[in-house]
């Protein structure tokens, strides 16, 4: 399929908003109806054009600009969290990755950014409306990056498809797991990691956590690392200086390492 053409609008107040580039009207949510080609015609990145009452600034398409604008549906793993996953799961060009319920895709994103021309990422979801949002946000990236990994996306559970992705993939070096209950998901999905490679689990709860702690253990892997993640935003207050913007805590869920 040939390439699409896309570009990143960002308006004053830090919206952003992922465009394709194309001859012809079209509806953006937040922007109204207009002609993509001709209203960026000769602009680039760093440049400010006006759409309706909007002035907005052309980003470039990278990993924070496809996150921040990316079609949304189900829940979505954040930086803050994908940026240790794939951290500690040591990813890197070349590797073969599987990826079991995607929700929009915000962690997929992160996972085909580092894998390069020579990784494999497998994903699998059990529910195509959810499915069908994350496919687009990789297909966006897949058009904007110089480098995209091989990718192959199974419809279905992972305790279903595991055997279609064992087909296709000798072996595995990360394996990552964000669904409701993990300790049948790691049974599958464990005899398929390479000596060496690593298990994650996402667990919005203590339970799963729990859970899937047991069962990585009885999976015969070893669990490296189990905790959280704080984030706390700061910003300028208004007599001056810098302080934490009001707000909650960032905890979104425990994660879960283990090696086999």
């Amino acid at each position: 399929m040939e390439k699409a053409d896309w570009a990143v609008l960002v308006d004053e107040d830090r919206r952003t908003y992922v465009v394709q580039v194309k001859d012809g009207s079209q509806k953006v949510k937040g922007l109204g109806v207009f002609d993509a080609m001709q209203a960026l015609n000769g602009a680039g990145v760093g440049d400010r054009i006006t759409i309706g009452q909007k002035e907005l600034i052309v980003a470039p398409t990278r990993l924070p600009e496809l996150t921040n604008g990316m079609v949304r549906r189900a829940q979505t793993i954040g930086s803050k969290d994908a940026g240790v996953l794939v951290a500690r799961l040591g990813l890197g060009p070349g590797d073969t990755v599987l990826e079991a319920g995607i929700g929009s895709g915000g962690l997929s994103l992160h996972i085909a950014r580092v894998l390069g021309n020579t990784g494999s990422h497998f994903t699998v979801e059990p529910r195509s409306e959810h499915a069908d949002v994350a496919l687009e946000n990789l297909a966006r990236a897949a058009d904007s990056w110089p480098e995209f990994p091989h990718h192959t996306h199974f419809e279905g559970t992972i305790e279903d498809q595991a055997s279609a992705v064992a087909l296709q993939a000798e072996e595995l070096d990360a394996v990552l797991l964000d669904l409701p209950e993990h300790p049948s998901a790691i049974a599958v999905t464990a005899p398929l990691l390479a000596a060496g490679g690593r298990l994650a689990c996402y667990c919005p709860v203590t339970q799963q956590l729990e859970r899937a702690w047991e069962a990585c253990e009885e999976a015969g892997l070893t669990v490296e690392w189990a905790g959280e993640l704080m984030e706390r935003d700061w910003g300028r207050a208004s007599k001056g200086g810098i302080r934490p913007v009001n707000g909650p805590f960032g905890h979104t869920a425990f994660l879960l390492i283990a090696r086999r």
